[in-house]
């Protein structure tokens, strides 16, 4: 890993990771698309398996274009290595396998990304693996949580959809007075933003699809820790269940990366400004931005983080109903899943990315039936306020004095 010192993280996004092709001088990574690679002789080919030769063998195991992306990642996190996934639930899975089995327990946040949850109540369960989901922004309730058997402590933060934080060096404190490991999903912010390693958590997870691809063409996860011990541990589970990273996919994410930091700081410049326009629109109930001081963790969000992101939640005071109503009616913003692209997406988490959890763990999460999430592009700023007053508007015009939606009856 070449070290580039003090680098501020602008140059990082732009330099990390990436050398000089060594045979052409290419400046940019080459894609080793490569299933397998050619040894030596005999003896270099077993020195390669049995570790005295850190060269590659095959792509599951190792590729030089994705050892690239994990280099640039695990710089951008402050140091450490990385390990490079097929998605962010591979590296969800890749976390739960390692370091939970039978009669272990986890403590995690309640308005977790909703696969996350689904795939620790549903599929761990079966295996003897219970989780305990609580609200992490007050960490006496991690505290409270905590059991001898508790081997993880899952935090993601901001939430999902709900952009609650949770204080990490505070939960970092009492996973690690348990025995236990903190993990943190730093999707939502990216490096640019958070430092979780820096906070005191152990692993950072997160899904590239999102702000470190940042176009809307990639499926990608990545894990990030400081010790290698916990690294070799995963790797090794990662590679036994194939969710291994594509190098095409690794070069896609790693171009991304060049333009993380201008892509984050102009979407976020645009939120916030949508924010406060959306607070003071008579069809909006609430609104949860990081960066409003209406936020209940607003001043923990100015020290633990390196800007506010571009992340926007917000409840219509028609309900369901009424955003049904605004997705229905916008024509800038993409109604779509996913978040952290160029593009403004918008969506409703009840029906669609949270559905899994059920009713009645989506209101202990704070995730109401009209909650809409707004994931900020680097679109014009007034172009996306036209679009959504527009639809807005078309919402207040289907309201009742009362603020009942009339939308479908």
């Amino acid at each position: 890993m070449k070290d580039h010192g003090k680098l501020g993280i602008e140059s990082l996004c732009v330099h990390a990771g990436q050398h000089p092709d060594e045979l052409y001088g290419g400046v940019s990574v080459p894609i080793y698309q490569s299933s397998t690679f050619a040894f030596e002789s005999a003896a270099q080919g077993a020195a390669r398996f049995s570790g005295a030769d850190d060269g590659y063998k095959y792509t599951r195991l190792g590729n030089p274009t994705t050892s690239a992306l994990e280099e640039c990642v695990a710089q951008l996190e402050g140091g450490g290595q990385g390990l490079a996934t097929a998605s962010g639930m591979a590296a969800v899975s890749t976390v739960y396998l390692t370091f939970l089995g039978a009669g272990a327990h986890m403590v995690s946040t309640d308005s977790v990304y909703g696969p996350s949850r689904t795939l620790a109540e549903r599929e761990l369960s079966r295996f003897g693996v219970e989780t305990t989901y609580v609200d992490t922004t007050d960490p006496a309730n991690v505290a409270r949580a905590i059991r001898p058997s508790t081997k993880l402590v899952y935090l993601e933060t901001p939430g999902n959809p709900t952009l609650a934080i949770s204080d990490i060096a505070a939960c970092a404190r009492i996973a690690h007075q348990a025995g236990a490991l903190l993990v943190v999903d730093n999707t939502f912010c990216s490096p640019l933003l958070q430092r979780p390693l820096d906070l005191g958590a152990d692993i950072v997870l997160h899904s590239m699809t999102k702000y470190l691809n940042g176009h809307s063409d990639v499926v990608a996860g990545i894990l990030v820790t400081r010790q290698p011990d916990l690294l070799t541990r995963m790797k090794r589970v990662l590679v036994q269940v194939g969710g291994t990273i594509d190098p095409h996919q690794a070069w896609l994410v790693l171009r991304g990366i060049k333009t993380l930091a201008l892509r984050v700081r102009a979407a976020e410049q645009t939120a916030r400004r949508l924010a406060q326009d959306l607070a003071t629109h008579p069809a909006v109930a609430w609104v949860r931005y990081p960066g409003l001081p209406s936020h209940p963790q607003h001043e923990l969000a100015k020290t633990q983080m390196n800007g506010f992101g571009s992340m926007i939640s917000f409840e219509l005071k028609g309900g369901v109903e009424a955003g049904r109503l605004l997705m229905d009616s916008v024509r800038l913003c993409v109604l779509a899943v996913s978040l952290g692209g160029v593009e403004t997406l918008i969506q409703h988490p009840a029906s669609m990315t949270h559905a899994s959890m059920g009713p009645e763990a989506r209101r202990a999460a704070g995730i109401t039936d009209g909650l809409v999430r707004l994931s900020v592009g680097i679109e014009t700023y007034e172009d996306l306020r036209a679009d959504l007053w527009q639809a807005l508007d078309r919402v207040v015009t289907a309201t009742t004095p009362q603020g009942e939606a009339q939308v479908g009856v």
